[in-house]
């Protein structure tokens, strides 16, 4: 009598990418404890994350939105150019009212925040991995009146004019972070960040430094934000 040898279904693959060494093998434990997940590779920047990409294979990346020189929403856009059929969920401390379209415009499929904790966040994987889009409910119905056009050119916020760079620094410039400090941050020279800073005032109509400053601040606390600890 001859014995069948059944193989096990291969694992979906993930590849991990964030620039703190304790989340991504946080990450990592939590995901490994699925039985059909894996992860197939790490990145702590974008630049690492698309140069294992070849070799790594993954069926789904999970990226954070704020890294060291290109951000997460560039990643995205260059993940679409290279492999334009591979899912991207972006996990971030940031809440998702402030970045969560910009993500799903640049091409991601879900946004989740980390302090979702890891049951949300299987969710948010699977649901990706079929196809769809994960956001908040709250999340959900916004986004929908924004791509639908229900919400008139009045609600909109002056800042949602801004690129993603752009904003980026504006959320920087939000948490009293000196132009030294945000080139820093981004991997950028000072001379970059300012005129970064100089188109922001421009599109948000505002003549100074100051001015920049304290509009930056109250946009924050209107947000409910906290300042990022990193």
């Amino acid at each position: 009598m001859t014995s069948r040898i059944v193989s096990k279904p291969a694992k979906t693959r993930v590849l991990v990418v964030d620039d703190h060494p304790m989340m991504r093998q946080g990450l990592t434990q939590m995901i490994e404890a699925e039985p059909d997940l894996v992860v197939c590779g790490q990145a702590e920047n974008a630049e690492n994350a698309l140069g294992c990409l070849k070799d790594a294979k993954p069926d789904l990346v999970l990226a954070d939105i704020s890294l060291p020189g290109k951000n997460g929403l560039e990643l995205i856009k260059d993940f679409k150019a290279i492999q334009p059929g591979l899912p991207v969920l972006v996990i971030s401390m940031h809440d998702e009212s402030l970045y969560a379209e910009r993500v799903l415009r640049a091409g991601g499929r879900g946004y989740i925040m980390k302090q979702e904790g890891g049951k949300k966040l299987m969710e948010a994987i699977r649901r990706v991995l079929s196809g769809q889009i994960y956001v908040s409910e709250k999340m959900s119905a916004l986004i929908l009146e924004i791509f639908s056009g229900r919400r008139g050119a009045s609600e909109a916020s002056p800042v949602e004019g801004l690129s993603d760079r752009e904003f980026e620094v504006f959320q920087l410039i939000s948490e009293g972070k000196s132009v030294r400090e945000i080139a820093a941050r981004l991997h950028l020279s000072a001379k970059t960040v300012d005129v970064h800073r100089a188109n922001i005032k421009s599109k948000l109509n505002l003549k100074t430094g100051p001015e920049l400053i304290r509009y930056a601040v109250r946009w924050s606390e209107s947000q409910g934000q906290l300042p990022e600890q990193r």
